[in-house]
């Protein structure tokens, strides 16, 4: 989740009747979506001693305040781990993953029933999942081709906070509702629902 340290396992498997003695390099970069690196975030070496059929896990850790900073939009990290087996010729296995952090900043409560031409409040909850206070934060709400700009107060850390916005439908059928939250610390953390608006 984004905000939170990010901790992964890499699972060394000597499938073979021999001890192997495997030097791993693992490094870590914020990307974009096209794949292309932002910035190196992790950069670590080991050396693990198998024994035959033996396994093991090598336990990674990625500090919020390695990554924060340097995180885009996208919310993408890609990590790599170059496994190498010494004494083999170089025989060398490349292991890559990309995670994705999720947001959950953004929780949209609707009424139970919304009807054309009657008021409708809705509560939106939003959150700072970091662990250092933000301020300049901004909620830009999309309904019905308007959007509203509504300046929010700063956040304390890991603080969640909530406004109600009101409108009115003007016409029966699916309407979608987007929030999009940005700070001084992250940009565009957004939330949608579909509301159904049921005749009058």
């Amino acid at each position: 989740v984004f905000g939170k340290d990010i901790n992964l396992i890499l699972v060394l498997n000597n499938l073979s009747s021999d001890r192997k003695s495997v030097r791993v390099d693992m490094s870590a970069s914020t990307i974009l979506y096209t794949r292309r690196a932002v910035a190196e975030i992790l950069k670590a070496a080991t050396s693990v001693e198998l024994g035959p059929k033996q396994g093991k896990h090598i336990r990674v850790k990625i500090p919020y305040t390695h990554y924060g900073k340097y995180l885009t939009t996208d919310k993408r990290i890609q990590v790599t781990a170059l496994c190498e087996v010494m004494r083999t010729n170089g025989l060398k296995l490349l292991v890559e993953k990309t995670i994705i952090l999720e947001d959950t900043n953004i929780i949209i409560k609707l009424p139970r029933r919304v009807v054309v031409n009657k008021a409708v409040s809705l509560e939106i909850s939003y959150a700072n999942p970091l662990p250092e206070p933000v301020s300049r934060c901004v909620l830009l709400v999309t309904l019905m081709n308007q959007q509203v700009k509504i300046n929010l107060a700063r956040l304390a850390p890991r603080e969640r906070s909530k406004i109600y916005f009101e409108f009115t439908p003007r016409r029966a059928g699916p309407l979608q509702l987007q929030v999009d939250f940005s700070c001084d610390k992250f940009s565009h953390v957004k939330g949608f629902v579909t509301i159904a608006v049921a005749p009058a």
